[in-house]
């Protein structure tokens, strides 16, 4: 009983009025083709592509789930039909090389795609999901030849990639990684291991899945630093692509998982399977951080996704269920009973859902044009910026955006109350699909240690000062001193905005004094840290919303409502949702002595 609709009206704001997207794809003459018109029929084709095709799978497929027969795994009713019309629709090639097959259009393009596919159905949209981050790889770090023999595939659509990092014995602590590489003479290696918590590592829809595969090579350094990076596909092939028969990568299992139970997460079994080397030897993690972190920006997307679908169905639910009187009088007294949406706490977690939403998807698309600039500026001096600053906000996409979506799943089920409960509805699954989103792809424990151990500690705090530089400089510009009436209604999101920066910037500061006398300061407060930056960050972004409406209601515009709305929703941000920074500075500045003094034998008494 889920339903959606594409939000094309408010993807089209971002783009035209607050990100200025078509004035960033005019500045390369590589995105030439982007152009309004051509962008519009592209959102317009997903849109229905990803309501008529993909969201009627979404409860099927999770009740159905994917089925496993020695080795072999059968994905659920209509998915491969689905994969099917995708790549006849030229949908994996949107974002490609054109040297490869690919149409040329932006990564930023590619991630609005991404978006709809994934909220119509996130478990479908994880298979061509992880191709992506496989081409990105293959495309930086691959030889030509490999590039012409398995980046053409992937783009065309009728291969599928995974990446293989996981071992049973090892999680995100990669240094652990047992899986061998052991040369074969002939520039081939044999690869023998067991990997695990593979997504889309096993399926039905193509012929062929390509790994990305961890692995070590023989008398390679201990630890991350002997780990070097392999393609190893399911199928052997020759050099033009041709299968010629099984390469020994076995499906050992599959897991039976609280969500996503129609994207496939295998245990991978390599027994001597051939690969080809990519990239340096014993550079096998910095390789496959290329790939992991177009992997964390796409689970960001996760949470934004479910926080849309979620919230798109529990506005219809408020609209119409009836329960109670209105507090401030009736409203509908023809009707035995209000509509839940009268009542404060309704609105409250409406609005709630509808600020993660809108401000997260701001955030993502931020993120996207630094990855059009990453992978197409011509100068190198502007690629290190933006390659700087999107590794800056990526642990703080990644987390907040999984855990306030996650939260705001959570917030759907509350508003069907009862029904939320029950399957048919639908928002239960959102719920459990979610979860995983903070978990994969590096934990938000582990997010979290990433930008305040290393991209704040080791950069001394260069790398914050960067991007806060450009938040107080947009608040700046917007300030009261301008004579313009809607830039001196700005107020009341500059100030607050403008003060918890500079907060910001002196817990820093202080976190950092605290965390050369006692290291346990990091781990004690980086949760809280990351939670506090993703919440100015976001409220950076519904600033620059709210400008944006300010200045089209300044005008002659349509849909004045859409603008208001926005206006409205940034002021319950800051006044709602932004004061949560008191809260997490004051535990992020605790001293870690009470979560470490209890001596692990006193946790319990049974």
């Amino acid at each position: 009983m889920l339903t959606y609709k594409a939000p094309i009206a408010d993807i089209k704001f971002l783009l035209e009025d607050v990100l200025g997207y078509y004035q960033h794809y005019e500045k390369y003459p590589e995105f030439e083709e982007a152009t309004p018109d051509l962008v519009d029929a592209i959102m317009q084709e997903c849109a229905k592509f990803s309501e008529n095709e993909l969201l009627p799978l979404n409860q099927s497929g999770d009740k159905e789930g994917c089925t496993f027969n020695d080795g072999e795994v059968k994905t659920p009713k209509g998915f491969k039909e689905a994969y099917q019309q995708y790549v006849e629709g030229g949908w994996p090639s949107l974002s490609h090389g054109l040297e490869y097959g690919g149409q040329g259009l932006p990564s930023s393009l590619g991630m609005i795609k991404s978006e709809m596919m994934g909220t119509a159905n996130w478990s479908w949209a994880m298979y061509p999901g992880l191709s992506h981050g496989a081409m990105n790889t293959i495309d930086v770090h691959g030889t030509e030849e490999q590039k012409q023999l398995y980046l053409t595939k992937l783009t065309e659509g009728t291969w599928t990639g995974t990446m293989c990092l996981t071992e049973p014995q090892c999680g995100t602590d990669l240094g652990q990684v047992k899986t061998k590489a052991v040369p074969n003479g002939d520039g081939t290696y044999a690869i023998s291991g067991t990997k695990i918590f593979i997504s889309a590592g096993e399926h039905d829809m193509t012929d062929n899945i390509v790994h990305i595969v961890l692995a070590r090579l023989p008398d390679a350094p201990a630890g991350t630093k002997g780990i070097s990076l392999f393609i190893v596909p399911k199928m052997d092939v020759d050099s033009e692509g041709n299968i010629l028969g099984p390469n020994n990568v076995n499906c050992g299992s599959i897991e039976d998982k609280m969500g996503i139970k129609a994207s496939v997460t295998a245990v991978l079994n390599f027994d001597n399977a051939k690969g080809v080397l990519i990239g340096p030897e014993n550079k096998g993690l910095e390789c496959m951080f290329t790939f992991m972190n177009t992997a964390r920006v796409g689970t960001a997307l996760q949470g934004v996704c479910a926080s849309e679908l979620s919230y798109q169905n529990a506005l219809t639910y408020a609209k119409e269920r009836l329960s109670m009187r209105s507090l401030s009088g009736v409203k509908q007294p023809d009707k035995v009973a209000d509509p839940i949406i009268v009542h404060p706490d309704v609105r409250k977690m409406l609005l709630t859902q509808k600020a993660f939403t809108e401000g997260g998807r701001a955030m993502i698309y931020y993120a996207s044009k630094l990855v059009d600039v990453i992978e197409t500026s011509k100068d190198e001096k502007e690629r290190k910026r933006a390659d700087y600053r999107l590794g800056f906000i990526t642990p703080i996409l990644k987390a907040f955006l999984t855990e306030v979506g996650s939260e705001s799943a959570n917030l759907g089920v509350q508003v069907f109350g009862g029904h939320g409960f029950i399957k048919e509805w639908g928002m239960e699954q959102i719920v459990r699909d979610t979860r995983i989103s903070t978990l994969y792809e590096g934990t938000t424990g582990i997010q979290a240690l990433d930008l305040l151990g290393r991209k704040i500690l080791l950069s001394r705090g260069k790398s914050l000062k960067s991007f806060t530089m450009e938040i107080l400089g947009f608040c700046k510009d917007k300030s009261m001193l301008s004579s313009n009436p809607h830039k001196r209604q700005m107020n009341k999101f500059i100030w607050p905005l403008s003060k918890a920066v500079a907060n910001w910037q002196q817990y820093t500061l202080r976190l950092m004094l605290k965390a050369k006398k006692d290291r346990d300061m990091v781990g004690s407060a980086s949760v809280d840290y990351l939670m506090y930056s993703g919440y100015i960050t976001m409220g950076y972004f519904w600033a620059q919303m709210a400008q944006a409406a300010y200045e089209k209601l300044a005008g002659e515009v349509e849909n004045r409502d859409f603008y208001r709305a926005k206006i409205k929703t940034a002021e319950f941000y800051f006044e709602r949702i932004l004061p949560r920074i008191k809260g997490h500075a004051a535990t992020m500045m605790a001293d870690p002595k009470s979560l470490m003094q209890l001596d692990e034998e006193l946790l319990s008494f049974l």
